[in-house]
């Protein structure tokens, strides 16, 4: 009931100065804190990390790692926090996030607005972790090398998590996307992996795809990927589509995110997991509200997955609730394991 009045009291004022009080109440202590929800039948790993759970935070919520030891306590298997850039950045100009509350989503322009990997960093490393958590790279705006940007947040930030994304589907930094085409993300890759290499780290790497793409240009990422050491990927970012849209900032610029992802990202999950024979780990993200839609991004073929933007509708509550609802559809169907239901009925997205 607290959780249900405080989300009424913060969708009355702006989304971007909410999502900062939701953030604030976090440290203060106001949020659950039943610690992870863990069940022999949801224990899993992801690209050789232990997860007590399958359900994860999304990088965007916590950009600047300032709640990271609350969010550990509010039920998540692991987080991911970011994205960092080498340089801290405003972002674009406000307002840049709307809620679309009849369509159960989110419009965001933000830019990577970030405190820097040198902020970043040093609050990383005084958290103990006691679930994975891993960090979103990204790069300046104003960049000239961007793969040298995600290789200098991953060699600066890498010894304090346990995983790290390279970000290149973020549709709010002008020609991010095009790190996607297939000689340029072979390039990135490279460079990413050689500083995992230099530095020593033994943290697994995921690449961040759009869910914008093509089967052809999703194809030409697997093949990419395959020639590379790169541990998994998280399927998928935001989208520019406006298909079915009610509410009444729809029109805005940026990435949509929330219920209307749901199908178009659980799609391309699919194609991957077909794509790649099931053998690459995959984190399904991408309009998850509820243990149903959870599970079937399991069944799609995700070895876990990722959830943000129903939070600021549903309250962090929704995580235990996710939790608890999939083991016991897990348990109704069957399968011992999370693993043991991972592509089962990735056919059906095809």
């Amino acid at each position: 009931m607290l959780e249900r009045l405080g989300l009424l009291a913060l969708h009355r004022i702006d989304p971007e100065r909410a999502h900062g009080v939701a953030l604030r109440a976090l440290r203060a202590g106001f949020g659950p804190s039943c610690g992870p929800v863990a069940a022999p039948r949801l224990a899993t790993q992801l690209a050789g990390l232990p997860l007590l759970n399958p359900i994860g935070l999304a990088a965007g919520f916590d950009k600047n790692a300032t709640a990271v030891a609350p969010l550990m306590r509010a039920g998540f298997g692991f987080l991911e926090v970011g994205a960092a850039t080498p340089r801290p950045q405003a972002g674009n100009p406000r307002p840049r996030m709307f809620r679309l509350a009849k369509d159960g989503a989110v419009i965001n322009r933000f830019g990577f607005n970030n405190d820097g990997m040198q902020a970043i960093g040093g609050r990383l490393a005084q958290v103990r972790r006691d679930i994975p958590v891993g960090l979103n790279l990204g790069a300046n705006k104003d960049s000239d090398d961007r793969a040298a940007d995600f290789a200098a947040v991953l060699a600066h930030c890498g010894p304090h998590v346990d995983f790290a994304t390279i970000n290149v589907s973020s549709p709010n930094t002008e020609k991010l996307r095009d790190l996607q085409g297939k000689e340029a993300l072979a390039a990135l890759l490279d460079t990413a992996t050689a500083a995992r290499t230099a530095q020593g780290l033994a943290l697994p790497l995921f690449l961040k795809i759009a869910p914008d793409l093509s089967e052809a240009e999703v194809a030409d990422i697997v093949d990419v990927v395959k020639g590379t050491s790169i541990n998994g990927i998280i399927a998928t970012n935001t989208t520019l589509s406006r298909d079915g849209l009610t509410s009444e900032h729809a029109g805005e610029k940026g990435g949509l995110s929330g219920a209307p992802v749901f199908e178009r990202s659980t799609r391309v999950l699919a194609l991957l997991s077909s794509l790649t024979g099931g053998e690459l780990p995959l984190i399904g993200v991408g309009g998850v509200s509820n243990a149903e839609q959870a599970y079937a991004k399991i069944r799609a073929g995700a070895s876990a997955v990722q959830l943000y933007t129903a939070l600021g509708y549903h309250g962090l509550g929704l995580v235990a609730q996710i939790a608890q609802g999939l083991e016991a559809l897990l348990e109704r169907d069957g399968f011992a394991t999370v693993a043991d239901a991972v592509g089962t009925e990735r056919d059906a997205w095809l």
